[in-house]
């Protein structure tokens, strides 16, 4: 054991000092992918680039609950903000083949005896990779069904999509306008929704809404002292420039028991458990 951690912790020490090699490489396989990473990165604040990263490590480590929570966290991301599969599989499968074009140049550099763990290094990383692969499609599907759903119920019903992660977090995406009327919707259901599931933490992320009037902001705002009178903390991801400028004009700002995060993403990072 102390044997294939030690190889482990060589490896991803030449994994480090070859990083811009890796990421040039990477590129070069992932030929659809990146031209669309900006995009990527505009559209749902995903740096692909740094998760390949992140995932590289994971497998070297073997750190399998990391791993699994990460793709979890992928998947949710990238089904809130309607991203393609097509890139994520390819991208994904860009990084299996790099990892082992790096694995096959670090192996000629180690001994005789370090490289016969080469085939149960191979079964481990490629299970890890399937690992990945598994969750992250299984938690997009499961939460694109879910978001599918509460927006046709938003078309049909003006209902609001409280989608749950977990069994005390759930996530409330707004897209679109919002309006007096509609916060007045969302007002109710909220608070229905933590009387009657307990929810202890909402996550509503407010990327998908490019401006809001002040009086709907305020009235947003009142939704959320509601919420916590309930004993459910709000955190709110995604606040776009536009929406703080007015706050700011109007000398608007949220509670101090409510939490600010950037992206969806941070949110589920800290929130989110396996």
């Amino acid at each position: 054991m102390k044997e294939v951690s030690q190889h482990s912790f060589e490896l991803k020490d030449f994994f480090k000092k070859n990083t811009k090699e890796f990421e040039e490489k990477l590129l070069s396989e992932a030929v659809n992918v990146k031209d669309k990473i900006d995009e990527i990165l505009a559209i749902g604040n995903i740096d692909l680039i740094k998760n390949a990263h992140k995932l590289v490590v994971y497998i070297i480590e073997g750190k399998e609950k990391e791993l699994q929570l990460f793709a979890k966290q992928e998947g949710i991301a990238w089904a809130t903000h309607s991203l393609t599969l097509s890139f994520k599989l390819e991208w994904v499968q860009a990084i299996r083949r790099t990892l082992w074009n790096f694995i096959e140049q670090y192996n000629e550099l180690v001994d005789k005896q370090a490289a016969l763990d080469f085939f149960r290094l191979e079964k481990e990383v490629n299970n890890r990779v399937d690992t990945f692969l598994n969750t992250f499609f299984i938690n997009y599907s499961t939460y694109k069904d879910s978001l599918l759903t509460a927006q046709r119920e938003l078309v049909e019903n003006l209902s609001v999509p409280i989608i749950p992660i977990n069994a005390s977090v759930c996530i409330l995406p707004l897209i679109g306008s919002v309006d007096i009327f509609r916060t007045s919707v969302l007002e109710e259901k909220v608070l229905t929704e933590i009387g009657i599931s307990r929810i202890q933490v909402l996550i509503m992320d407010l990327s998908g809404i490019g401006d809001m009037e002040p009086q709907v902001i305020d009235h947003l705002m009142k939704v959320i002292n509601g919420a916590a009178l309930m004993g459910c903390k709000t955190v709110i991801t995604g606040l776009r420039a536009e929406v703080v400028r007015k706050m700011i004009h109007q000398g608007l700002s949220f509670d101090h028991t409510t939490k600010t995060l950037g992206t969806l993403q941070q949110a589920l990072k800290e929130y989110l458990v396996s």
